[in-house]
């Protein structure tokens, strides 16, 4: 029996069976006769998005054809990886496990963002486990601040505001483990003469939530056209298994656990969908608060924070540019 879900608003509503039979059959198209592969690559999470989408390819080209690349590394949720089998046993598809963490280590990763934390918090150290969370709309702030939360071996949390530098080289280092997951999915896509299907849905294309030349790079995306709230319904109707439906958005890129709400959202996802969705469609911010159940003060802030993603997202969506007449 399917987990029940919480209803999609009425703007959102969507046909599930009919989207996904509509979605697989551009998939079949784009990857056989656009792409001239035989089959997908998914970088498998145990999240809702990786899981919606590898349904997708296998049932557009088969489970036979889709294959489903699992890469912890030493900050990965141990459970993540297990709701990544268990999506793989229910949608029938092969898995491969590529332990990312020696990769990380030789590029530095890690030292270079404890070396970042340490510019703000000096005793960070071995068996630490940090995170970064997003202060603003949530809490009526005027404006966004992201803060590290540090625990100590012996329990103990520290919260300090991070500088715009610290921040930057965190990220910057955390951004090394979806450039290095995207490569070895790449790997196995060469290797088998497959597509890699790209795993990010509206929400996050829309508002840069992913990383350039990292998890933003594929060769198709089969849900970037699907608000959060929808990548639920499709999901679900596509059969992954309840404990992906029920599990909290997190970003399982730091060893503290982590939802996408704490590190880049100002609003909970759903609230987010039909913020989004009246900006799409024209709907005041007084009918967006109203629909969302924010208040006008927060839901102008959530406005004001769209646009400004929106812009972010330009460069990240930008191709190469070429020193050719006329360019830029």
């Amino acid at each position: 029996m399917t987990l029940a879900l919480p209803a999609l608003h009425p703007w959102m509503q969507i046909d599930p069976a009919a989207e996904s039979a509509r979605i697989a059959e551009v998939l079949r198209d784009q990857t056989r006769r656009l792409l001239r592969r035989g089959g997908a690559v998914v970088g498998l999470s145990g999240g809702i998005d990786s899981s919606a989408t590898a349904a997708l390819c296998a049932l557009a080209l088969g489970p036979e054809r889709v294959l489903g690349v699992l890469m912890p590394e030493r900050d990965s949720d141990p459970e993540s990886e297990q709701l990544a089998l268990s999506v793989a046993a229910a949608i029938g598809i092969e898995t491969v496990r590529e332990d990312i963490a020696p990769i990380l280590q030789a590029s530095g990763c890690y030292q270079r963002r404890d070396d970042a934390i340490r510019t703000v918090l000096p005793e960070y150290g071995p068996g630490w486990r940090m995170k970064i969370v997003l202060k603003g709309a949530r809490d009526n702030a005027a404006y966004n601040l992201s803060w590290l939360v540090a625990q100590s071996p012996d329990g103990q949390t520290h919260e300090v505001r991070l500088t715009l530098a610290a921040y930057r080289t965190i990220v910057a280092a955390s951004n090394m483990k979806q450039r290095t997951r995207k490569s070895i999915e790449y790997y196995h896509a060469d290797r088998l003469q497959y597509a890699v299907a790209g795993t990010p849905n509206l929400l996050e294309y829309d508002q840069a939530f992913f990383v350039k030349n990292g998890d933003g790079s594929a060769d198709i995306k089969p849900i970037a056209h699907l608000y959060k709230s929808q990548v639920y319904a499709i999901a679900a109707h596509l059969g992954v298994p309840d404990a992906v439906l029920a599990r909290v958005p997190t970003t399982d890129t730091y060893s503290l656990p982590q939802t996408q709400e704490e590190f880049y959202f100002a609003v909970p996802v759903r609230q987010l969908d039909i913020c989004l969705y009246g900006v799409d469609h024209g709907h005041s911010a007084e009918e967006i608060a109203q629909a969302a159940g924010l208040t006008l003060v927060q839901t102008e802030y959530v406005l004001k924070d769209i646009e400004l993603k929106r812009r972010a997202a330009v460069y990240l969506r930008m191709p190469p540019l070429l020193a050719v007449k006329g360019e830029g």
